[in-house]
């Protein structure tokens, strides 16, 4: 679609990353009114931001680098050097990881956190897919459908029209993240908030990939959406049922 924005001189603008950067925004300011709402302290917000943003990174080019063994081995430095090449599951746990090894070592209470950025990562993704489709890439199979979209001038281009499944994807975040502002007030229990967004992300996921274009790692996308929504699904039941606990305070980073 628009792969490239606008350049001034050397200086370019991609549409890919101009949404990466809009969605960490949005995040950032979605999950600073979460950890008003839950009593965290918003100055731990800034470094577990930049966690995510490089665990994410790093676990979505290592996810693709594992999926896609074969062009790693033909130009194993391209490759990881590139900017192309990102899966979500593996960002997200990247991200997760990070994440909770920075709440580990500031004490932070792990489920009022993963609450808090719930909506956050939700909307977040919402603009991702937004980046995909300007920048022609993770569109779906060939469709005659009256919405249905060419990108002659993608990043991985095609003259035949496909199904935006990337906007499929943005506007059921869009969804997701409406529905958990919504839920937010009711769900009070520690985790639950999470564990509801892992289950709607997982759904959403596994749905969109029968329309995605055949590509390698599809059954595993397929596998690893589901598997996530059900093991989220039995926590979000077990944590339902359980006795609160109580966690150890969180204290700022110096």
């Amino acid at each position: 679609m628009y792969p490239q924005l606008f350049s001034v001189g050397p200086f370019t603008v991609h549409s890919y990353g101009l949404m990466m950067m809009l969605g960490f925004l949005a995040a950032g300011i979605t999950a600073y009114y979460g950890f008003k709402r839950r009593g965290l302290d918003t100055q731990n917000l800034f470094i577990l931001v930049f966690a995510a943003a490089v665990g994410g990174l790093a676990g979505a080019k290592i996810d693709y680098l594992l999926v896609n063994a074969g062009e790693f081995k033909n130009d194993p430095v391209g490759t990881v050097l590139s900017g192309a090449g990102l899966i979500w599951f593996g960002g997200f746990l990247g991200a997760l990881v990070l994440s909770l090894a920075v709440m580990s070592i500031y004490r932070l209470p792990w489920a009022k956190v993963l609450d808090a950025a719930a909506p956050a990562v939700a909307i977040g993704y919402a603009f991702g897919r937004i980046g995909c489709f300007l920048n022609g890439t993770c569109y779906g199979r060939e469709s005659d459908l009256p919405w249905a979209v060419a990108f002659p001038n993608g990043a991985m281009p095609t003259d035949i029209a496909v199904q935006p499944t990337q906007l499929y994807s943005s506007l059921a975040a869009f969804a997701i993240f409406g529905a958990l502002l919504v839920l937010q007030p009711r769900l009070k229990r520690d985790w639950s908030l999470f564990l509801v967004f892992l289950i709607m992300a997982g759904a959403e996921r596994f749905l969109v990939e029968f329309l995605r274009f055949n590509r390698d790692g599809q059954l595993q996308a397929r596998v690893v959406a589901v598997s996530i929504a059900a093991a989220a699904g039995l926590t979000l039941i077990w944590v339902l049922r359980r006795p609160a606990v109580k966690e150890a305070p969180s204290r700022a980073y110096p």
